[in-house]
């Protein structure tokens, strides 16, 4: 019951975070809200396990983080129907990018979280 508390709070927290940065005044053919919220999680999901790997947080912490956070703070969903509209409206080249970039920067940035923690570590 402990385990469900941190990733409902953490849930909570990450879903806030994303609704925040979806009030940002941005609106252009490409989703670049989604694509920046995709990417922070990577980063911020790669910093965490990498944390938990070197034994610099615990189990419980890495369930807020990654399972309760970035779970809600992340939008796999919503990237993949905004892919599925810049398609429907015939967008091909936006859409194909936005994909692209998307799939290539979040490996990227889960990459970039992992070394990050990785230097934490041996700090």
């Amino acid at each position: 019951m402990g385990n469900m508390i941190y990733v409902g709070l953490g849930g909570a927290l990450g879903a806030i975070a994303r609704y925040l940065i979806s009030l940002l005044p941005l609106k252009t053919d490409m989703p670049w809200l989604t694509l920046f919220t995709n990417l922070a999680g990577a980063v911020l999901i790669g910093f965490i396990s990498g944390l938990f790997l070197n034994r610099l947080i615990g189990e419980r912490s890495s369930l807020f983080w990654k399972t309760g956070v970035c779970g809600g703070f992340t939008t796999f969903s919503t990237f993949s129907l905004e892919t599925l509209m810049l398609f429907e409206d015939r967008k091909y080249i936006t859409g194909s990018l936005y994909v692209i970039l998307s799939v290539l920067l979040c490996l990227f940035g889960a990459a970039i979280g992992r070394l990050l923690s990785k230097c934490l570590a041996q700090a």
